[in-house]
């Protein structure tokens, strides 16, 4: 569930809008290390672990604040709900390190269930806000679009998928997911874009084997995906220093005009 959270509406293959991005910690990273601090087995990663210890609590027993309340866009941010989670942690005084979940008591692991529960509800309130306001913007482009899709690892959780699934009933839309066992496939992910991509001519001949070893290549860690909605854009200082280069959406329009 590590990563990158964005909402993008797609409005057709190479062609997409963003709507929302991640200032600083994705939703992942903030279920990863949460489940780490409550001592929790990692084995089939701290998403799933984590749903199912929050099941066992109550998502109230916790206050914890929702991230960017002040912000009406549809960012994502959770380096700060992370802290208030470690907090909690703290003056609970568990200590994962000399009792994991396993060993601990029937009160502790009661007090790292809500923890857990409380974490979830406010963690997955925060998605649905901005998935909220993102389909309202979506609708105001595209009018005609008819569903939501939830890829990457958090689309394997069912409690995510409850929650969003209000949302899209709100607006008249279906949620669409892939099966869980394809959620965290991302080689799927990259080869099925390699396919719809490849079936509109939208593919690039391979370097010729003349190429110079040493050839010049353009490392882009960070490469936006497509045009920044106008009421979307961050103020954020980490994305405003980061090196801008043309969208993905730009990129292959301008291939397209000139293979054309």
């Amino acid at each position: 569930m590590c990563g990158h959270n964005l909402l993008i509406l797609a409005q057709s293959v190479g062609r997409y809008v963003q709507l929302g991005t991640t200032i600083d910690d994705a939703i992942g990273e903030a279920y990863d290390k949460t489940a780490r601090w409550l001592g929790l087995d990692m084995r089939r990663g701290g998403g799933p672990a984590l749903e199912e210890l929050a099941l066992e609590g109550d998502p109230h027993a916790i206050k914890l604040s929702v991230p960017m309340q002040q912000h009406k866009d549809c960012n994502f941010s959770y380096a700060g709900l992370k802290t208030q989670v470690r907090r909690a942690i703290e003056s609970k005084n568990i200590d994962v390190n000399n009792d994991p979940i396993v060993a601990a008591s029937t009160k502790d692991r009661k007090l790292r269930a809500d923890i857990a529960a409380s974490f979830q509800r406010v963690a997955v309130l925060h998605l649905e806000q901005r998935c909220d306001r993102a389909v309202e913007w979506a609708q105001s482009i595209e009018p005609s679009i008819n569903c939501l899709v939830v890829s990457g690892g958090v689309a394997s959780n069912h409690y995510v998928r409850i929650q969003l699934d209000k949302i899209v009933k709100k607006h008249n839309l279906k949620l669409v997911c892939p099966p869980p066992s394809l959620c965290t496939d991302n080689g799927v992910m990259v080869a099925w874009t390699g396919i719809e991509h490849f079936r509109l001519g939208m593919w690039e001949p391979p370097p010729s084997v003349e190429e110079p070893e040493d050839g010049w290549l353009d490392l882009r860690p960070r490469w936006q995906l497509g045009e920044i909605f106008a009421e979307g854009r961050s103020i954020s200082p980490s994305l405003k220093r980061a090196r801008i280069h043309p969208s993905l959406t730009s990129s292959i329009q301008m291939s397209s005009q000139h293979n054309s």
